[in-house]
């Protein structure tokens, strides 16, 4: 190995040049993505049975789902919320199950006891995974066209069109209006001619259709034979046979009019202000985001020249924007910092070969670790970007380190070549090297045991770290060498210099002054350790940390039973209020529909809205004034803020919500009395908004109940009785028309269906067998009924849910609030208990499981170094002054109001490792040292030899994190918290390794001798 870096070096440079070529077409490459591609472990179940009413729903369908679901194998939890006629349940498994098995093993347990299911139920299995939310979506208007002309040009032109760009999974068409034909009944004709709807009925589909008859073989040839009897046109419809007594031929027109129409549709889509008609896209799970988007752009320049020109296609939102805006904040981040820290290189070392060889060093470093992110799959996304860019102090570090023993040596021995120089540094430090190297890289190995979306993301961001660390090692192991005699010229340096001894290095009479004042040492870490217990409690906290993503969705329930049309005129002075917020751009409206799979009843909807890029207030902001207003302007509404991927995060995890609180019982109205209590407790409370009770009304409803012995009396089942009451309100569908591609219904209703009221019905009559009307009323009773709750349920037992988002204070201020203030207003009575969910109860599992990797990750620390040193007493010292650097990052959280929480957490458990690393190359340093110099000589000259290189190092990462830490550019408040944490703990680590940790050598070893 002696002339390893002269013989090789050819070779490996040639390794370097690969490495940066793989590194580019790596780059290249890789997808772009905000996030890992995770999947999470959550199945989501919806039942449909009709408009039936919750309790019935419940005993029938909801209950028994649930009783077999609960059997699948790594089954942790699950949870239901029935409401009229259907149920959502949500089946949580463990995050090491095979979701696409779970599945198949729920849908299989689902078909063991469909049969014991009422007959009519429609029962849809889907995993939840991001990819279920669009991530463009587009807007389609005309001035000219009706809805359904919108609809039709959208499902057949437009929708086939942008699907054809690969990576596109579906394209969603939502809103417009479906063509059908009605069959409006004259029922007086109807009755003078004795025909029921029972007889139009059955001679449509004894008409209205096409079978095949068999073959037939004549000679070679085999024929296909069909009756075809399909109605094409309206002509043909309205001239249909419905009776032929012998005396008279009824055709259908003869008792109804046939009328092309818009379909009933509970649903109501409005963009920018205007009725219309959205697209959104949907991307395939592994699909490059950016490209998809790129190509979409480019696939709608061509559409434009195809569609008419009375019609307008423009997205209103695209996630690849705040993607790629993202994506290049960090990116951005990562090269500033990097810039200023090779500035700080260069001012410390003063040596531009040295600075040269750092300069190349970190994007060789960089490029090693993209090309094995690739190699594993990974994408460049948020959380790996964010990794490397807070990594770079680190690869700073190591480069430093080795160049500076290298130029040191040099200075210390200019008579040699740099060949003898070379080697001699790194065969010096590679021991130390080895071993700080692991002590950092340790310190990442327990995030393994982080579980739940927050150990989902940032394994992703620990296991880059890891990466990049272990490239790191090997490049300033072997290729930075290389480097430095590639810059070297060949020749011997005979320049005249100043000749540096090894024990002849200027003595700095501050490290003199510390060490025979121990007691200085000892003060600064009871000094510490105080921070440590009094600053901790003084934090706030939060879960994952927040983005500023610039756009909004605004969830929205009006009062149960409000019509579809009352609910629309109050969002219409919702939109007043948001078109005058400067910072909008764009915004879209769903009323009867929402984005992802949820039941969706026609008096909820949500807005997205989107915000201007260039804007002066943050989404919080904007959030905050809406809100206000809102509630104002519109107190009927019951409305919900949160931001479009946040929001996304919560639907894929428990709940969407920061404070959640759960009742447990048995009795639904004393669950709704205390959910009530909650709800006002937390309304009281500062710091709190949206605040819901959980107590979702389904509208009031008309219950007919037959007369059954009159119905015998007069030949009408109860089946007959309720298809004539569909009749007349919102038709049956008989049969359809095929006109090209599309298929229309056929759907046979009663006159004035659409301005019908409760009185209408009662005056109904109902056809009798022998075509006679008959009033309903001699019938059936009929009677107005209030609308029933939702009934939510988990694992099986009975709940109230009561949820709140947060507005100006953190998530665990206001939990230790809520917890108090409910402790001492609400009486559970007993069987009754209180949970509390939401983002609180996700914050409270990862500081658990922080503090375990925390010790871990100390204790790995503290094995490396003791495995290295085989010295009790330095590695409980180097453990010690690591640990106590936690300090310094709770005084940089503490001092710039930054939370608590996972990504500052992090950042904490970072500094133990960078503080160890450290703390390995002074005492190899002391080490060698001591050999020859006493005691206190030692420790001043290890001290003065490592000052540069830990000064360089502290500079170079602090600087290097410095972008990151002031949150500049979208999406980099995802890591400010760490960046804050770590920066704050380099602060602090200054004194303790140049002050605390040579004091305490000198105790150590004085004592000793």
């Amino acid at each position: 190995m002696r002339n390893f870096f002269i013989s090789h070096k050819n070779p490996l440079t040639i390794v370097i040049a690969i490495i940066l070529m793989g590194g580019v077409f790596a780059y290249e490459k890789m997808q772009t993505s905000l996030f890992p591609e995770i999947t999470f472990p959550k199945i989501k179940i919806i039942a449909d049975a009709g408009p039936q009413p919750v309790n019935k729903m419940m005993t029938s369908v909801t209950r028994p789902l649930e009783n077999t679901i609960k059997q699948v194998p790594k089954l942790k939890r699950i949870r239901s919320t029935t409401s009229r006629g259907n149920c959502e349940i949500s089946a949580f498994m463990d995050w090491d199950a095979d979701i696409d098995l779970s599945q198949q093993r729920i849908e299989s347990k689902i078909n063991e006891i469909k049969n014991s299911l009422p007959v009519d139920v429609q029962i849809t299995v889907e995993k939840m995974n991001p990819s279920i939310l669009p991530v463009i979506g587009y807007t389609l208007e005309s001035k000219t066209r009706s809805p359904i002309e919108l609809k039709l040009l959208a499902t057949y032109t437009i929708k086939p069109y942008l699907s054809q760009v690969e990576g596109v999974s579906e394209v969603r068409v939502i809103g417009g209006k479906s063509k059908e034909y009605w069959i409006v009944l004259n029922t007086q004709k109807m009755s003078t001619l004795g025909i029921t709807p029972d007889i139009i009925s059955t001679a449509l589909s004894q008409t209205n259709f096409i079978k095949s008859n068999g073959y037939l073989t004549d000679y070679r040839m085999l024929y296909l034979t069909v009756t075809d009897a399909s109605v094409h046109t309206k002509a043909e419809l309205e001239s249909i046979v419905i009776s032929n007594n012998g005396k008279r031929v009824v055709q259908l027109q003869d008792l109804a009019e046939v009328q092309i129409q818009e379909a009933k549709e509970y649903v109501k889509i409005n963009a920018n202000g205007k009725d219309g008609l959205l697209l959104a896209v949907i991307k395939q799970p592994d699909a490059n985001l950016i490209d998809i988007s790129d190509k979409m752009n480019a696939k709608l320049t061509e559409l434009q020249s195809i569609l008419p020109a009375d019609v307008t296609i423009k997205p209103y939102y695209e996630q690849s924007d705040f993607v790629n805006a993202s994506v290049k904040s960090v990116n951005d981040s990562l090269w500033i910092g990097l810039f200023l820290a090779i500035i700080v290189a260069i001012v410390f070392l003063r040596s531009a070969k040295a600075s040269l060889t750092i300069l190349i060093t970190i994007p060789v470093t960089i490029s090693l670790t993209i090309i094995v992110l690739y190699a594993i799959g990974q994408t460049f996304n948020i959380m790996t970007l964010g990794a490397i860019a807070a990594a770079i102090g680190l690869i700073i570090d190591d480069a430093i380190v080795v160049v500076e023993q290298i130029h040191r040596t040099h200075e210390e021995h200019p008579e040699e070549s740099s060949n003898t120089l070379v080697h001699k540094a790194v065969q010096y430090l590679f021991p130390a090297m080895l071993g700080s190297s692991i002590s950092t890289i340790v310190i990442f190995i327990p995030f393994l045991l982080m579980t739940d979306v927050a150990g989902a993301y940032f394994k992703v961001m620990t296991n880059t770290m890891i990466i990049t660390l272990i490239c790191s090692f090997l490049v300033t192991w072997i290729i930075l060498p290389v480097l430095y005699l590639l810059l070297t010229k060949g020749k011997k340096n005979n320049t005249p210099s100043k000749t540096i001894t090894n024990h002849n290095l200027r003595t700095r009479k501050w490290i003199t002054f510390f060490i025979h004042r121990p007691y200085i040492s000892f003060a600064i870490v009871l000094l510490l350790a105080a921070t440590i217990f009094f600053i901790l409690p003084q934090l706030k906290t939060g879960f994952l940390p927040e983005m500023d993503e610039g756009s909004i969705v605004l969830d929205y329930s009006s009062p149960p039973g409000t019509s579809l049309y009352e609910t629309d005129r109050m969002l219409r002075e919702v939109e007043k209020i948001i078109v005058k917020e400067p910072e909008v751009a764009a915004y879209s409206r769903r009323t009867g529909t929402q984005m992802g799979f949820f039941i969706t009843e026609p008096n909820t909807g949500d807005y997205l809205i989107q915000l201007k890029k260039n804007r002066k207030r943050s989404t919080d902001e904007v959030i905050s004034e809406i809100r206000t207003k809102v509630e104002a302007s519109q107190p009927a509404l019951r409305i919900d803020f949160g931001q479009v991927i946040g929001d996304m995060l919560g639907d894929l995890m428990t709940s969407i919500q920061p404070i959640e609180v759960k009742i447990f019982g048995n009795d639904q109205k004393k669950l709704q009395q205390l959910s009530k209590q909650v709800a006002a407790v937390l309304n009281k409370l500062n710091g709190t908004a949206d605040v819901f009770d959980g107590i979702v009304i389904a509208g009031p409803s008309i219950n007919i109940e037959p007369h059954f012995k009159a119905l015998a009396q007069f030949g009408i089942t109860p089946a007959n009785l309720q298809y004539q009451l569909q009749t007349s309100l919102e038709g049956n569908v008989v049969g359809d028309i095929r006109e090209k591609e599309q298929i229309n219904n056929i759907r046979m209703i009663y006159p004035d269906n659409r301005s019908k009221s409760l009185i209408s019905i009662q005056n109904l009559n109902v056809f009798l067998p022998n075509g006679k009307l008959k009033p309903i009323t001699d019938l059936a009773n009929i009677r107005l009924s209030s609308g029933e709750a939702e009934i939510q349920r988990e694992n099986l037992q009975a709940m109230g849910v009561v949820t709140s988002r947060l507005e100006g204070k953190d998530l665990g201020t206001v939990m230790q609030e809520v917890k108090r203030n409910v402790a001492a207003q609400v009486h559970l009575p007993q069987g009754y208990h209180i949970q509390y969910g939401g983002a609180y109860a996700g914050q409270q599992q990862s500081f658990r499981e922080l503090l375990i990797i925390l010790i871990s990750s100390s204790l790995l620390v503290f094995g490396v170094i003791l495995f290295l040193f085989k010295d009790f007493k330095i590695a409980l010292i180097i453990l010690l002054i690591s640990v106590l650097g936690i300090a310094g990052s709770y005084l940089g959280l503490f001092i710039t109001d930054t939370p608590l929480n996972v990504g500052s957490y992090t950042g904490l458990i970072m500094i133990v490792g960078i503080i160890g690393e450290n703390a390995v190359f002074t005492f190899m340093q002391f080490k060698e040292t001591l050999h020859t110099l006493s005691v206190d000589e030692a420790i001043i000259y290890s001290i003065s030899t490592r000052l540069r290189p830990k000064l360089m190092t502290a500079l170079g990462a602090i600087i290097a994190l410095l972008p990151l830490a002031l949150g500049i550019g979208t999406g980099s408040q995802l890591h400010q918290p760490l960046a804050i944490a770590v920066i704050g703990g380099f602060i602090v680590a200054l004194p303790l390794l140049l002050i605390v940790y040579p004091s305490f050598l000198r105790v150590i070893y004085k004592r000793s001798i």
